[in-house]
């Protein structure tokens, strides 16, 4: 029972970071306009984003467009792009390999390679999960560099967006949850020796039980 526990809660923990780490992907909000002059008053908001870049207007409009070339954005977009598609492609095999591997399932008939299955599916999540991590720490590090440059003008620098803190909350459930599902390997209940049974003892045909049953 435990360990049934401990599996259906690091996968839904890790069901519940997949699906974050593909709405932080679709989210324009990476870095948004960082308001450090002394009018906090300003006609727009921008946010870009790994696949668009939007501009917010104080009347509430707001334009996005698409980025038109992979090669033209920066290092930090490129791998971010391509790190979080693959985590998410990685959270969907997690899934299928966890559910196959489930006790409440009966695509595997031996207990101990359902647990083995399970115990590959935490591998598989925690590795999604540090897929994702590495573009969050890069993306961060490429803001807070920029924010405390002087060479980089007012307008240019950008602060820490949502999809950023959902990443990162996203990578908390994948790496928590794939360690449950790797400790939710149960007890076994063979000891490694085999039990061993005394034949069945028979009587002869006076009656009385052969003698050599009790030697």
């Amino acid at each position: 029972m435990v360990s049934a526990g401990l599996e259906i809660m690091g996968l839904s923990m890790c069901a519940i970071g997949s699906l974050l780490v593909m709405v932080a992907c679709g989210l324009p909000m990476w870095k948004v306009t960082a308001f450090i002059e002394a009018n906090i008053v300003v006609a727009q908001t921008i946010w870009d984003g790994l696949w668009m870049t939007c501009v917010v207007q104080s009347t509430g409009q707001m334009q996005c467009k698409v980025h038109d070339s992979v090669l033209s954005l920066s290092h930090d977009l490129q791998a971010a792009r391509a790190l979080t598609i693959i985590s998410s492609v990685m959270g969907v095999l997690g899934l299928m390999v966890v559910i196959a591997g489930a006790q409440c399932t009966n695509c595997i008939r031996t207990e101990y390679v359902k647990a083995r299955v399970v115990n590959a599916g935490g591998v598989i999540y925690i590795i999604s999960g540090l897929f994702v991590l590495v573009p969050l720490c890069w993306m961060a590090n490429s803001i807070i560099s920029d924010f405390y440059n002087p060479q980089v003008p007012a307008s240019k620098k950008r602060e820490i967006g949502a999809a950023l803190y959902i990443g990162w909350a996203a990578t908390a459930l994948l790496l928590i949850g794939g360690a449950l599902l790797c400790c939710s390997c149960p007890s076994s209940g063979n000891s490694g020796y085999a039990a061993k049974y005394a034949p069945t003892k028979r009587a002869t045909p006076n009656g009385d039980y052969d003698k050599r049953n009790y030697v």
